[in-house]
């Protein structure tokens, strides 16, 4: 089957190649010339671990093209996925759909054959109504479906997530459309990957609500840590001991400096308008979104706390490792490191930092920070080393080498990448999160 991919981002470039992979041939579609000249050169606009080699070889085979003609791209397609940006909208939170409707308009005036309109980015409810009504208005003459097939890619594992998934939502009420979605997804009946058909409605919320979810757990476990620093207990052995609950689970039960990057933020948000305008309040989310916010700001006063306090603080050096918002990835939307730059900066704490793969994003968003060549040139002379993103070059740092290099032994970790008693048995003042 072709394919159309309107919208050449993380979301789309991901879903394009890997459809590709499967077999499916996949047109990419962005309105951006510079991105497609990039992608027909081989150079991927995000960093994403497998992308490049999946994009080339898909390529070579022939089944993958890119294009900014968007008419002749979806020319014979039988399904035509919307792939583009729903930012957090300034003023009031919402997520703004300009982009999608805007890709709907050109669809619809550009369309000549039957096909499923599906909309991957992450909208709202009645997104699909209203892009249904959108098509319908701009082309009333041709045969077509408006569907729901929201993504649960995760930054970093995102190939993994889309060949190996924990289920495929389609929302739709069409028979018509639920056939070519199967077809769509058949190469992944081998792997036997549920697939869940449900009403359009329900398949936007799902997606909003399985991120609050994720929100929820990792701020709660967030919360716990907190209380364990107070009462003396191990968050690390509490995760587990609830983790194994099989009711709970023991994902996303990793005590840390708050989430960040590109869905929980704006999904949350976007979720508590959404409950505003229904009048169906979620106060639980909206308590989520509050103490994450605040949490970011107060791991910039724990490493302040870390170095004597605020009066102590002034004119020390602190090195950041990690920026991004989680490992491999080049993500900087939301990224806890963010608040944490700006407490110390607030504080008179000169900051150096290095990350392996998001310097060059973090760079415009930390105008005061001074970005380094690796990690043991950001510790050199550092009045404390702070772990904020647990990327793999961080966990078995030469800590003797660390030692030598930074100006007094003090370590903070974020992220409990390392192991208490042998740091300190290095001769280290160690910090960590919710552990004694």
């Amino acid at each position: 089957m072709k394919i159309a991919m309107v919208g050449s981002g993380y979301v789309g470039l991901v879903s394009g190649a890997c459809f590709a992979d499967f077999g499916h041939d996949v047109v990419c579609i962005d309105k951006d010339p510079t991105k497609i000249d990039s992608l027909k050169a081989g150079i991927m606009p995000i960093y994403e671990p497998g992308l490049a080699e999946l994009v080339a070889s898909n390529v070579k085979a022939g089944r993958l093209s890119f294009t900014t003609d968007l008419g002749k791209g979806i020319d014979g397609a039988g399904a035509i996925f919307i792939a583009v940006g729903t930012p957090s909208r300034r003023g009031d939170g919402h997520a703004d759909l300009s982009y999608v409707y805007a890709v709907a308009q050109e669809i619809g005036e550009n369309l000549k054959q039957p096909a499923v309109i599906v909309t991957k980015s992450t909208v709202p409810v009645g997104t699909g109504d209203e892009v249904e009504r959108i098509l319908a208005q701009a082309n009333p003459g041709v045969q077509f479906a408006v569907a729901s097939n929201p993504e649960f890619l995760r930054e970093g594992a995102a190939i993994s997530d889309f060949k190996r998934p924990d289920r495929i939502v389609v929302g739709t009420e069409d028979d018509w459309a639920r056939g070519v979605m199967n077809e769509v997804y058949r190469p992944l009946f081998l792997n036997k990957a549920p697939i869940l058909f449900t009403s359009r409605r329900s398949s936007e919320l799902i997606k909003y609500a399985a991120n609050a979810f994720l929100a929820v757990k990792i701020t709660f476990i967030n919360e716990m840590a907190d209380l364990c620093e107070k009462v003396g207990a191990n968050v690390q052995d509490v995760s587990r001991g609830i983790g194994m609950d099989g009711r709970i689970g023991s994902k996303f039960l990793h005590a840390g400096p708050g989430y960040g990057g590109s869905c929980f933020p704006k999904d949350t948000l976007a979720l508590l308008k959404t409950a505003e305008d229904y009048e169906a309040p979620t106060r639980i989310v909206e308590a989520v979104v509050k103490v994450n916010d605040a949490r970011k700001r107060a791991m910039g006063r724990k490493v302040i706390d870390a170095l004597g306090g605020m009066d102590a603080a002034r004119g020390k050096q602190v090195a950041l490792l990690g920026l991004t918002f989680k490992p491999n990835t080049d993500d900087m939307r939301d990224a806890p490191s963010i608040a944490i730059a700006l407490a110390l900066d607030d504080a008179g704490v000169r900051v150096t930092a290095y990350d392996p793969e998001g310097m060059s994003h973090a760079a415009p968003l930390m105008a005061n920070v001074a970005m380094k060549d690796s990690a043991y040139a950001a510790i050199e002379g550092a009045d404390a080393v702070v772990i904020v993103t647990e990327w793999d070059a961080f966990r078995a740092l030469d800590l003797d080498r660390v030692k030598k290099l930074a100006k007094a032994p003090v370590l903070v970790d974020l992220r409990n990448v390392y192991d208490p008693a042998e740091v300190r048995a290095k001769g280290f003042h160690y910090t960590s999160i919710g552990r004694p």
